[in-house]
């Protein structure tokens, strides 16, 4: 029989000076550690350096999905909601935050726009309907990782997101992206596929056995044409890991050949 997986075997030390809370100055000036699989050595390199990876034949792919302004305050700065969809208009599926000023029948007032909870979740996730559609680009902020231990600033709206970032829907970025430019991608061969980043992004796995936490889902789309790609490609490079659940999700096969 296999061995378990406990979520503490999972755990290491990462001192909080080495967990960058800002960009740095270039998007592709980050540092870069490549693992030779064959031999198992390890070398550091500039991320600038990452077509010197890349082979004849290899298909980067990556995730176009765009961060939308998700987090939102109360008028009296005592409420704060994270908005995960809206099921039909006005009415938003929402993280909140302390939960007990949010039981069912409570009110959240948003640029004047009064909110109800009109039921909770097993998960503690609110339903909350609105009497008035509320101003999203105006009101919302962008809700960063808790790691980076800050607000969002201004200069989040350009750097928490992927230059490629097209379709709006992630509550949080594929960070593995945020390195890549337009001239990475005018010299790199790749292909887009879209997830959705959700809500489970940003819950901590509580279960005590790994096989006993119970995954989130998230939205995700593979066009043909990104299929066809995949598929002709000799090694396929997923950018991160939302484009390699979604790969591992679809494939099949000895060969992980996917459909669309």
């Amino acid at each position: 029989m296999t061995e378990e997986l406990r979520t503490e075997d999972f755990n290491y030390h990462l001192p909080d000076e080495l967990i960058a809370s800002r960009p740095t100055e270039k998007r592709d000036g980050s540092r870069m550690m490549v693992i030779d699989r064959k031999t198992g050595s390890i070398s550091c390199h500039m991320f600038e350096e990452f077509i010197d990876f890349i082979s004849e034949g290899d298909l980067c792919v990556l995730n176009n999905t765009k961060v939308v302004k998700s987090r939102f305050i109360s008028d009296d700065d005592k409420i704060e909601i994270t908005r995960l969809d809206e099921p039909e208009p006005n009415l938003w599926k929402c993280l909140v935050k302390p939960g007990k000023k949010m039981r069912i029948g409570h009110s959240i007032i948003i640029d004047g726009v009064t909110g109800s909870v009109e039921n909770i979740l097993e998960d503690g996730e609110r339903l909350i309907r609105f009497d008035n559609r509320i101003d999203i680009e105006k009101n919302g902020k962008l809700s960063l990782p808790h790691y980076m231990r800050r607000e969002a600033e201004d200069m989040d709206s350009d750097r928490y997101q992927t230059v490629y970032a097209e379709k709006p829907g992630a509550i949080a970025a594929p960070t593995a992206g945020l390195h890549f430019t337009n001239q990475h991608l005018s010299t790199i061969p790749h292909t887009f596929i879209t997830l959705h980043v959700g809500v489970g992004t940003f819950r901590p796995v509580k279960a005590d056995l790994i096989t006993d936490h119970e995954m989130h889902s998230e939205f995700y789309e593979v066009s043909s044409e990104a299929a066809d790609k995949i598929n002709a490609a000799g090694r396929r490079i997923s950018i991160g890991t939302t484009v390699t659940r979604v790969l591992e999700h679809i494939s099949f096969g000895k060969d992980g050949m996917i459909k669309e």
